[in-house]
């Protein structure tokens, strides 16, 4: 039956008796609530492009083979993102435009490579390069999260212990003091407030922390408070070096796959801007594609941002403008510099712990 489908074109990716309904179990419920929630992951995009990118190169038509990727994939969000785009694929909309439609899903980065393939006729070669780039984005992303976790695991014991401590500790000493009458500077009085306060209002101390949290996380949404934390970032070492690091690593390798795709270099600036977390990067490329426009090399205007951009940066780009090898230049900054983040986040727990 399988042989049988496979001549007429099809692919067999799930067999069930008739009759025989498949139950979706309340965890199983769940679980697609948060992924639906969540979001896409890079990973599954990375996996679309790979899946699709095979399916092209091997002759399937586009539509058919968007349509068995919405059957493979888990993520209910995405399997309704995909049957979308086939429809307006299979109505003669392109590919680019039909994924311009959900920029939740697929970043300005993703649509502009797409659009190059579509117009050279190499898209399976540019989906696999996709690919790659996002393969090296989780791995990058996977290796800082890891490094943030032990110091984040750290700060949390370090509150829970410091709240217990003023809960239980604190008050003991304070009834000593008190019995011995001591004049106690205005720091050790405030510690015993707090004190007094968390141990006789203990419910409502907790809530004043929870809605603190809330109300600084929602203030960090904002564009001032997002700013404020990017100024903090780079001015905190060890953080401020792994910023500047982590931000060329993308900056390079992002403009190097659009350079390579075609992209020119003034949409190429405009559009890895918008992949870059920090805001004084991003404003950092939208001048610098101002002033190359004005007719400035890239490696001159990048000198005007010392505190971004490493030496290193604007020196091999004027190499690779000078050599005509740009694209080459900015693969091997991407990869000196993702080697100097693993290196930093390797050792970023043994500078934690000090402090």
């Amino acid at each position: 039956m399988a042989l049988q489908l496979h001549q007429e074109g099809y692919f067999l990716t799930s067999v069930s008796l008739a009759g025989h309904e498949k139950t979706i179990n309340p965890a199983s419920r769940f679980f697609n609530a948060i992924r639906l929630w969540a979001g896409v992951s890079l990973a599954e995009k990375m996996i679309f492009s790979r899946h699709l990118a095979v399916m092209i190169k091997a002759g399937l038509a586009l539509p058919r083979s968007l349509e068995i990727l919405a059957v493979q994939t888990k993520n209910h969000y995405f399997r309704q993102v995909i049957n979308a785009v086939k429809e307006n694929v299979s109505q003669g909309q392109n590919f680019s435009d039909s994924l311009a439609k959900y920029s939740d899903v697929f970043s300005e980065f993703f649509i502009s490579m797409v659009k190059v393939g579509e117009a050279a006729g190499n898209l399976d070669e540019i989906l696999i390069s996709l690919a790659l780039q996002m393969e090296k984005d989780h791995e990058l992303r996977s290796k800082i999260r890891s490094a943030m976790i032990y110091p984040a695991v750290i700060v949390v014991v370090m509150i829970a212990i410091g709240i217990l401590m003023m809960i239980t500790v604190i008050p003991k000493l304070s009834a000593t003091f008190a019995e011995l009458n001591l004049v106690l500077p205005w720091s050790t009085q405030l510690v015993m407030a707090v004190s007094s306060f968390l141990s006789n209002h203990l419910v409502i101390s907790l809530v004043i922390i929870v809605f603190a949290v809330l109300l600084f996380r929602l203030f960090l949404k904002t564009s001032a408070g997002k700013r404020t934390a990017d100024r903090l970032i780079l001015n905190v070492p060890p953080f401020s070096g792994l910023s500047r690091k982590i931000n060329s690593a993308y900056f390079a390798r992002n403009l190097s796959s659009l350079i390579e795709a075609g992209v020119p270099i003034l949409n190429a600036l405009q559009i890895v801007a918008k992949t870059l977390s920090n805001s004084f990067f991003r404003d950092s490329l939208v001048w610098s594609s101002q002033q190359v426009q004005k007719g400035e090399p890239l490696s001159r205007t990048l000198q005007s941002f010392p505190q971004l951009y490493p030496a290193m940066v604007a020196q091999m780009i004027e190499v690779g403008e000078t050599t005509g090898t740009l694209s080459g230049v900015l693969t091997h900054l991407a990869e000196f510099y993702e080697g100097e983040v693993t290196d930093i986040t390797k050792n970023l727990s043994s500078i934690v712990e000090p402090f």
